[in-house]
């Protein structure tokens, strides 16, 4: 008999973070999360997620062994954003038996119908502005930085749950190579055309709390109509920057201006997850020395946001931006391999069609899910 837990203590909250290490054990794809970063993640006083919305996680158990784990969640700020009632779930994880997730998406689904919501959405972990999405295609090499990574039998097991896709989207593989000649001499010629500049983010302190608040209001201009949007509060934005100038490079760091107003920021990370697997969840005690030794290893970057204000778009802000990348990495210290432009909607043509013309090739396909939720 297969019990639902909802986890309200320390114990389960670790119960429901260990249960990839063990179901992972196996998969070297699986990149294994920092312990204290998940128990962050859920903890109402640290993580602004809390200040406007609900989490509720559950476990799965049976015969006193965890087999599973789901979150449900509110999210106002999408919900005011698109003036719509979707719920959202997320952490999905099961051992490869159909009656699992069937409990634990009934019991999602019911704590969301309690909460009023019209639509059951995701995996989101916890929202669009974390890791998202379930990896459908690409089983065969590890995720980039804050991307995802499951068990191929989980596209079945939330299928037969009866959950249909929503929305796919796509992760391009590109070499770092010299950018294509025709994409330099299009950058400049767009450049002094559009009539905007580009520079990197800076390294001195008291510019760069300023470039940062301005990266968050290009952010949340730039964001506004694209699908599945999520407006984040001040509070969650210092949170991500807090998290990630731990991974960033000022110099693959970009914004650009016309006439000294911002119009557009570039954001690409080395892929830290060479790193994260090395570390094995723990920063302490030796976890701190294999990140200093590692870091420096990385030979990976994500490309993880870039974006431009309305009234910029159509200058070719964003192709000035791609091909900056190039020549940033291609004339770096380090001897940057390949890169990952992710994730892409697939009904963004133009962010496509740009990505394929750099050299891309789409090599990981992730996938949003909705279910109907009745009254």
């Amino acid at each position: 008999m297969i019990k639902i837990i909802p986890v309200e203590t320390k114990k389960d909250l670790q119960r429901f973070i260990k249960l990839p290490f063990r179901l992972y054990k196996n998969d070297p794809n699986w990149i294994p999360p920092l312990i204290m970063d998940m128990k962050t993640k859920f903890n109402p006083q640290k993580n602004p997620y809390y200040e406007h919305s609900q989490v509720q996680p559950f476990l799965a158990e049976r015969n006193g062994k965890i087999i599973g784990r789901i979150t449900a969640q509110t999210n106002t700020q999408h919900n005011k954003a698109h003036n719509d009632k979707v719920g959202f779930f997320g952490f999905f994880e099961s051992i490869d038996d159909q009656k699992v997730p069937d409990k634990l998406f009934e019991t999602a689904y019911n704590w969301l119908q309690k909460k009023d919501c019209d639509t059951m959405r995701g995996p989101m972990n916890l929202s669009v502005n974390d890791e998202c999405g379930l990896l459908i295609d690409g089983f065969d090499s590890p995720p980039y930085v804050l991307m995802t990574h499951n068990k191929k039998y989980y596209v079945n097991l939330i299928e037969k749950s009866g959950l249909s896709k929503k929305m796919d989207l796509y992760a391009y593989k590109v070499p770092v190579t010299k950018a294509p000649e025709r994409i330099e001499k299009l950058a400049k010629k767009l450049e002094k055309r559009g009539k905007f500049t580009i520079r990197s983010l800076s390294t001195r302190k008291a510019q760069l709390k300023e470039d940062i608040k301005t990266t968050f209001e290009i952010y949340t201009k730039a964001w506004e109509n694209n699908w599945g949007d999520v407006p984040m509060t001040k509070s969650e934005f210092d949170n991500i920057v807090k998290e990630m100038l731990i991974y960033v490079r000022p110099e693959f760091v970009y914004i650009a201006e016309v006439d000294g107003k911002p119009a557009g920021f570039s954001l690409t990370l080395p892929d830290y997850n060479f790193v994260l697997k090395k570390m094995n969840g723990y920063l302490f005690p030796i976890g701190i020395f294999k990140a200093l030794y590692y870091k420096n290893k990385v030979t990976r970057l994500r490309v993880i946001a870039m974006g431009v204000i309305k009234e910029y778009k159509n200058r070719g802000i964003d192709i000035a931006f791609y091909a900056k990348s190039f020549e940033t990495a291609n004339n770096h210290r380090i001897k940057w391999t390949e890169a990952e432009f992710s994730w892409i909607l697939e009904n963004n043509k133009i962010m496509n069609r740009i990505a394929k013309n750099l050299g891309g090739v789409i090599h990981k396909t992730y996938r949003i899910y909705d279910k109907k939720i009745a009254y």
